[in-house]
């Protein structure tokens, strides 16, 4: 076992997860929906990530947004269960995929998920966030899961 130095904060393995509505901005326009309050796509992301959460004991960092709806977040899971963490993230994809459908809005959901070290920092933007190793890598991925054509999961 490695020494820590004093005031060093010890690393533990951990998933980083970005999840974004693809094109979004557009969808609302289309279906006439506000920004400023949940429509059935953001209201459902919302409560789909804090289950996510509660389950996997998740940190949520950033994004997530009861009084507007959330349409992107990131979250840190610590040493989580690989299988069962792809799992539901799947569930969550194919939730707001069958939303996109019966609303007609025709929504779908890009997750890029990263495995490494967390670090202590908590970020106060998505820039300051992807300075992180873990959520630079996450962040990475997602953009890969969108520039591919959205609604999957990409994980590097």
């Amino acid at each position: 076992m490695r020494e820590m130095r004093k005031g060093q904060v010890p690393q533990v393995d951990g998933a980083g997860i970005f999840l974004d509505l693809d094109k979004f901005k557009e969808t609302t326009k289309k279906m006439g929906w506000t920004e400023f309050k949940p429509n059935p796509i953001t209201g459902n992301l919302t409560q789909l990530v804090q289950i996510f959460a509660s389950k996997h004991n998740a940190n949520i960092l950033w994004g997530l947004d009861q009084e507007r709806g959330t349409e992107e977040a990131y979250l840190e899971v610590v040493e989580p269960e690989l299988e069962e963490l792809h799992k539901d993230l799947e569930e969550i994809r194919k939730k707001i995929e069958n939303l996109g459908k019966e609303t007609k809005s025709h929504a779908h959901l890009s997750i890029g998920v990263a495995y490494g070290k967390i670090s202590n920092v908590k970020p106060r933007s998505t820039r300051e966030l992807t300075k992180t190793p873990l959520g630079n890598r996450a962040w990475k991925a997602l953009k890969k899961a969108k520039k591919t054509g959205g609604n999957k999961i990409v994980q590097i």
